[in-house]
């Protein structure tokens, strides 16, 4: 349970986090907005309360470690990044540019604080989980946090994973789904039928937590201390969340890569601004 000064603090820098990524969308001119928008309270989350860096340390061993799976969602990790200190926020605005140091798709070796590049859908699963072995084979005291999206489950390397993960007894692995619903071609159901990931998950020996609203920060913080808890099984955190999130002109259309002018992005920034000095 987290206090009400900490609530506040972590969805203010989701809201934060959210203009950052209005910002390099508008600049762009066209982006995932959907799926950038639905991990914002995670990043909030995850760089803001739970984990364990050093933003003038990168590469610090001890580090806790995350992995964007599903890559296209990139802005919404780099924002958290410049906003905690690794580069220079205006950085943001040279998103996906000839000699950029932030490419659509996260890379290790261009951007300060990527602890994995991004491959194919899956890849990021499967890095991580092998990262997490490597700690583990370390001795180190620290966790590995990897999101996947609902769309990327269809992958069979996702199910490799979930056998690998409890078969190595990976208990430093905290995994998150983002839980939206849609994907690139209609919704997960259409596509593929299967939507009873929680149930799949926990099969292959993992602890399945589910949060309704995986966009409210003080859920998700709940959800992780119960998966840090847990020191017999790796964990997957079932995110419903909401394509879009906290940006109008995209909570309630279907969207996977959209056009952004710069009238939207300037209206969405009003809004989170306006949303966050309400809090």
């Amino acid at each position: 349970m987290i206090t009400a000064e900490k609530e506040k603090e972590l969805k203010s820098f989701a809201a934060d986090i959210r203009i950052s990524c209005m910002k390099q969308l508008g600049t762009l001119g066209v982006g995932h907005v959907g799926g950038v928008m639905s991990i914002c309270d995670l990043m909030a989350c995850l760089y803001g309360g739970v984990m364990k860096i050093d933003p003038k340390n990168p590469r610090w061993e001890q580090r806790d470690r995350f992995i964007m799976s599903k890559g296209h969602a990139g802005p919404a990790m780099y924002a958290a990044l410049a906003l905690k200190g690794y580069f220079d926020p205006e950085e943001l605005e040279t998103l996906n540019r000839p000699g950029t140091r932030l490419p659509s798709h996260t890379d290790r070796n261009r951007t300060p604080g990527v602890d994995m590049t991004t491959g194919s859908l899956g890849q990021g699963f499967s890095s991580g989980l092998g990262i997490a072995l490597g700690c583990k084979m370390k001795k180190l005291d620290n966790y590995v946090y990897i999101l996947v999206g609902d769309g990327e489950c269809q992958e069979g390397q996702v199910w490799e994973c979930a056998m690998f993960a409890p078969a190595k007894q990976l208990t430093n692995v905290i995994a998150f789904l983002d839980y939206n619903r849609l994907q690139i071609d209609g919704t997960v159901e259409e596509v593929s039928g299967v939507t009873d990931f929680g149930g799949k998950f926990r099969e292959f020996g993992w602890q399945v937590l589910d949060v309704a609203d995986g966009n409210e920060v003080s859920r998700i913080m709940e959800a992780i201390d119960a998966a840090q808890a847990d020191r017999e099984h790796p964990s997957m955190i079932i995110l419903n969340t909401k394509k879009g999130k906290g940006c109008s002109f995209a909570e309630d259309v279907f969207n996977h890569n959209i056009p952004v002018t710069k009238e939207q992005a300037k209206q969405a920034i009003a809004e989170l601004k306006a949303y966050k000095a309400a809090l």
